[in-house]
């Protein structure tokens, strides 16, 4: 039996743990919450370093994947100091292999329900591979990475855009503290309507899950939510707002979807190579498993 382990600093509340199958390995997947405290997941990734297969990285990311060139955030670094053994990711490949096939999936699911591709992606620095995947695949974008990383009311059209903005101010942004650019603890429980008229705008709105709920309006009747990791919770939420159809990128397993680090760990525990994978090799996996996006339609 493989086991796969994400310690995230976010909310206790969405802890879970199952088991699946995966490359005809059962693995173990768990999410462990720490509720913000950065100093208790440095003491369960050292407790767990060299007992369990593979580590995810919740809540938080090591950094950020922008066109394959890697911008370290440092507030973090020092919450995975005492992983020496255990191969360990916060989903960054996924992120650029599994995401990219979320707009395609969209477009040839529920192609004819979304006529106006206009997509409104929450922070695309952060998740590269959904924000080309949009802007490649016939999408008019908008990205809010100014809003809801700075809180200022600057648009960004363009993924070149977004490269240039990452080379500026990644130096500067990864060494602030991770809880001011990402809700973390109790304040992913937190929502605060803002930036309405972009959500509004958009047919698709895509992104981390937290950003998505953070200032969505309370109304989305007919929209698309495309997202990573969902709670029943998120689910309700969503479904009371009007959304019409949610797509998760990751498979929603035992009621939730979990988060590309989890399941990136669980791939690398279920192939038992002991290292992270590449992208290519990621990329093989999931054509092998058949992994692709999840749709529900919620009303």
């Amino acid at each position: 039996m493989k086991r796969a382990v994400s310690i995230s600093i976010g909310s206790s509340k969405r802890d879970k743990r199952v088991e699946v199958e995966l490359l005809g390995e059962k693995v173990i997947i768990e999410r462990i919450g720490t509720d913000g405290d950065m100093e208790k997941a440095a003491r369960l990734y050292q407790e767990l370093d060299g007992k369990v297969d593979a580590f995810g990285v919740g809540g938080a990311d090591l950094g950020v994947m922008v066109d394959r060139k890697w911008y370290p955030l440092y507030s973090v670094q020092s919450m995975v100091r005492y992983v020496k053994k255990t191969p360990i990711v916060d989903g960054a490949g996924l992120k650029n292999s599994l995401e990219y096939r979320l707009a395609p999936f969209i477009n040839e699911r529920i192609g004819d329900f979304v006529k106006e591709r206009k997509a409104f992606i929450t922070v695309g620095v952060d998740r590269w591979g959904m924000a080309c995947s949009f802007a490649e695949h016939g999408y008019e974008c908008i990205f809010g990475d100014m809003m809801f990383a700075l809180g200022l009311p600057f648009p960004i059209r363009k993924t070149a855009t977004l490269k240039v903005l990452a080379a500026i101010l990644m130096p500067i942004a990864g060494r602030l503290p991770f809880e001011w650019l990402y809700p973390t603890g109790e304040k992913q429980e937190q929502r605060i309507p803002k930036w309405e008229k972009y959500y509004l705008w958009a047919t698709v709105i895509a992104g981390d899950c937290h950003y998505v709920k953070r200032h969505m309006p309370e109304r989305l009747d007919g929209k698309v939510i495309a997202t990573n990791t969902t709670t029943a919770a998120d689910v309700e939420l969503f479904r009371q707002a009007g959304v019409k159809y949610l797509v998760t990128s990751t498979p929603i397993l035992d009621g939730r979807s979990f988060g590309t680090n989890m399941m990136e760990a669980a791939l690398i525990a279920a192939s038992g190579k002991g290292r992270k994978l590449t992208i290519e090799e990621l990329n093989e996996l999931l054509d092998q498993l058949g992994l692709q996006p999840q749709l529900q339609e919620l009303n």
